[in-house]
C-alpha cells in the first residue's frame, strides 16, 4: 500500500475538529531514531496499520521526556499528579486512509495513576517504572527503570544547535511531525487519538550517553551503534483530543 502524500502529512497538522479533552506541556524531548529492517516491525501491527517509510526505510524511536501541567480541560494542574516522566518506544505507521501516525510498542512511566488512565482511556501500552531527570536544560540527565527489570536505562543530552523547523519531505519532518497515535482495544478495533500543538522547534542533539533497553525490554533486538537520528526539542504545548475507533469490530 502506498504511503501517506505530502499533503495529508501536512494536513494531519491541523487542529482536529471538536474539542480537546486534556492540556498537558511536553518539555526537554530527546528523539533517538535507527533504521530497522521494516519485516521486523511489519508483525507488531494489527491488521488495518501498515508501515509508513521515509525513503524506504522504517524508522524505531526512543523518545524521553518530561510531561508537566497534565490535566483536564478546565481544571487546573495538580501538584504531584500532573508532573511525571515518560519515555517511549515508537514506531511510524499509517491506516488504509493514508493517515500518518504513531504505533507505540511501550511508554515507561512514573506517575501510577497516570499509567492506569492512559490504559484505560487510550488502550496505550503504559508500563510502570521508577524514573528520575536532573541537570539543567542545556544537560539533562535522565534515567529510567522499567518494572520486573534489574538495568537502568540512562540519558544523557542536551541541545547543540539553534531550534528551527522541519522542512516538509525531509527525515526530521519525517520523524517529528506526528499528530495521530493509533491503539486496539480488546474488541480488535483500531482506535485514533489526536494531539494538536505547534510544529515542533527542533535542534540537533548532543547526546554523551543513550541507552537501547527499552527496545530489549519491549522483545525486539537492541539496535546496533549510534543513532542515526538525535533531536532535541526544548518544549510544546499540547492539546489531545477524544480518542475514536476508525474500524469495525472484526467479523
Amino acid at each position: 500500500m502506498n504511503g501517506p502524500t505530502l499533503a495529508q502529512r501536512l494536513a494531519i497538522r491541523g487542529r482536529p475538529a471538536g474539542r480537546s479533552v486534556m492540556k498537558q506541556r511536553w518539555s526537554r524531548l530527546l528523539f533517538l531514531h535507527w533504521r530497522v529492517d521494516p519485516d521486523l516491525l511489519r508483525p507488531l501491527l494489527p491488521a488495518g496499520l501498515h508501515l509508513d517509510l521515509h525513503e524506504g526505510a522504517a524508522w524505531l524511536g526512543v523518545v524521553p521526556f518530561l510531561m508537566e501541567r497534565v490535566r483536564p480541560v478546565l481544571l487546573p494542574a495538580v501538584p504531584g499528579l500532573s508532573w511525571f516522566l515518560e519515555l517511549n518506544v515508537r514506531i511510524y505507521v499509517h491506516d488504509d486512509a493514508g493517515v500518518p501516525g504513531v504505533w507505540f510498542l511501550s511508554l515507561d512511566c512514573n506517575q501510577p495513576v497516570a499509567v492506569e488512565l492512559a490504559r484505560r482511556l487510550f488502550l496505550l501500552p503504559y508500563q510502570h517504572a521508577r524514573m528520575r531527570c536532573g541537570g539543567t536544560l542545556a544537560d539533562t540527565r535522565y534515567h529510567c527503570l522499567r518494572r520486573g527489570e534489574s538495568e537502568e536505562a540512562v540519558f544523557e543530552y542536551g541541545p547543540a544547535g539553534e531550534p528551527r523547523t522541519a522542512e516538509p519531505g525531509t527525515l526530521e519532518f519525517f520523524l517529528l511531525e506526528r499528530y495521530a497515535l493509533f491503539s486496539t482495544g480488546r474488541n480488535g478495533r483500531i482506535y485514533q487519538g489526536l494531539v494538536h500543538h505547534p510544529p515542533y522547534r527542533w535542534a540537533e542533539a548532543k547526546c554523551d550517553r543513550w541507552s537501547t533497553l527499552p527496545v530489549k525490554w519491549d522483545g525486539l533486538p537492541e539496535p546496533q551503534g549510534k543513532p542515526e537520528s538525535a533531536l532535541w526539542v526544548e518544549q510544546v504545548d499540547v492539546q489531545i483530543f477524544p480518542l475514536r475507533a476508525i474500524t469495525a469490530p472484526p467479523a
